[in-house]
Formats: C-alpha cells, structure tokens, sequence
C-alpha cells in the first residue's frame, strides 16, 4: 500500500517557529521543547515529503525555496486551524461564530456601529455580518433566513410568524420638496391632486420573497425609484422628484434651506414606528448582548431624533 506524505499541524508549528526565531534551539526554547524533538520533528516532515526545507549551513537556519513555499501555504493552514478551534470554543460557551444583522435604511448608521464597536470589546471573535435593507427588505432578511436580527423593521411584520419584535423608536416623516421645485412656493396644504402633478421619489423595497411595499405614493403619480433613503434624499434636493423624508435624516438640508417643508392635506408629519425583531428560535449570546442594547436605546429613545 502506497502512503502519501502527510504534513501535521504539530509540524507546521515547528516549522514556523525555527522561521521566525531563526534556529533550532531558539525553536524549541519557544516551543518548550528539547532541540532534539524539533529537530526531529523538521527530519520527519522532510523524510515524509522528500524534500530539504532548511539550509543548514551556517549558525541560522536558513529557509530553501521549497520550505519557503511549505511555510507561506502552511501558514494559512495554522490560521484556519485556529480558526477552527475559536469557533469550536465559542460555540460551545454559548458565543455565536456568526450573527448576521439586517438594518433598515432608517436607522443612523452610525448609531449601529457604535453598537458594533462596543461589542467587539466583548466577543472580538464573532463575526457580524450587516446588510441594508429598505422597506421590507428587514423583514423579508429576517424571515428567509437571510438574518437573524434586524434593526430597523417598519410596518407589520410578515404573517408568517417565526419572530419577536419590539418597539425601538418613532421617526417623524416630513414631505420635503426642492427651494427650486414649483411645490415650494405652493399655497399649503398641498392636496393630492396638486401633488399628483409631479413626480414622486421612491426607494425601491429590497425584500427579495415578500411582497415589495409602496409608501407614500399616489394613484397615477409618475416615480423615480432610486436604491435606498439617502440617495431618495440627494435626488429631492436637485428636485427630481418630491415625497416624504425622516426628519432625523434631513434636519441639516431643511435647516440649510436645501429643502423645505411643506404641509399637505394629511397634515404636516406622520409618525411610524420602527421595530428590532429577531428569529424566535435563534439562541446565543451574541443576539442576547444585541437585544439587551436595543431594548436599553428603546427605552430611552433618541435614535431618531434630529
């Protein structure tokens, strides 16, 4: 029976140590080892892939091509192999490898990465993954399993089940339109009719199951669908279109006169609430440390203010 030459983990550590410590006596003062064990180790690994890793003329052990090319690739293998190790060991003390989180266009980035940054002081080894959703694209993330938490819901959530949410805030939304746009200087309130007129600034829902939703359009109004909020907001300040804006979003451009509000026939502002909602059946401490925050940001509001 023929054997391959096999390369242990065991050897690639030795491998890297000699490399960085330069011999091996230095090696195997690292490793705790006698010198004859890593040199051993060296012979062994050499014998079984039929190749001289170490030119070991001189007092420093010098890498040949061949060892330089075992010790690049065998790095890679010790990196993962730790890796490996790490997940292991957080999943077995409760940590998720992984928590891949779904925030709404609404909610101020910035606001999630500092929840981000606090909890990596925490758990450094669990991986967040964020995507940005618009409209449903949270709940349609939360529910197709794309996410096992979103931040940033609005609307009610899909009937399918299978989630739990809880209020994170209010966002007061205001129609906004251009200083330049012909409803600037419209008498108010501006009735649908007249508002019909022109054209309307959508962004485009990103659920990719759940049914898309529309908000704050009218039958017949001509739209222009952009991706996301904040391009929706650079499209109504060069008056391409008019429509509704979180006021958290546009305090700076309304108070700069880039954008001016006006007040329609439903009223000056509209309120929605925003959820946090994750997968019921998801446990593990990364999701508890992210719940316990939000309910704590819920209860004293703020995320949304101007």
């Amino acid at each position: 029976m023929n054997h391959k030459p096999g390369i242990s983990l065991d050897a690639l550590l030795v491998l890297d140590a000699i490399a960085r410590r330069g011999s091996f006596a230095a090696a195997a003062e690292e490793l705790h080892r006698v010198p004859s064990s890593v040199t051993y180790a060296i012979h062994k690994l050499e014998e079984s892939l039929g190749v001289t890793l170490f030119d070991r003329r001189g007092h420093r052990a010098r890498l040949t091509a061949a060892g330089k090319a075992l010790l690049r690739d065998g790095r890679d293998l010790l990196t993962m192999a730790d890796g490996v190790v790490r997940n292991v060991q957080r999943i077995a003390t409760g940590w998720e490898a992984e928590l891949r989180i779904a925030v709404g266009d609404l909610v101020p980035y910035e606001k999630v990465l500092d929840l981000c940054t606090a909890f990596y002081r925490v758990a450094p080894d669990t991986r967040l993954r964020l995507s940005t959703e618009v409209l449903g694209g949270a709940w349609d993330a939360l529910v197709t399993g794309r996410a096992d938490l979103a931040i940033g819901a609005t609307g009610e959530g899909p009937p399918s089940g299978g989630y739990t949410l809880r209020p994170l805030g209010e966002v007061e939304f205001v129609f906004v339109v251009a200083p330049h746009h012909p409803l600037a200087d419209a008498p108010e309130p501006l009735t649908h009719d007249l508002i019909r007129r022109y054209r309307a600034v959508a962004a485009a829902d990103s659920s990719r199951g759940l049914p898309p939703r529309t908000v704050g359009l009218l039958p017949g109004q001509n739209v222009f669908t952009v991706p996301d909020l904040n391009i929706k907001r650079q499209a109504q300040k060069r008056g391409l279109g008019v429509g509704y804006l979180p006021r958290h979003l546009v305090a700076g451009d309304i108070a700069a006169g880039e954008l001016v509000v006006k007040a329609t026939e439903d009223g000056s502002s509209t309120r929605h609430t925003i959820y946090y909602a994750w997968r019921t059946r998801h446990q593990g401490e990364a999701l508890l440390w992210f719940k316990e925050q939000l309910a704590n940001a819920g209860r004293r509001g703020g995320w949304f203010s101007s």
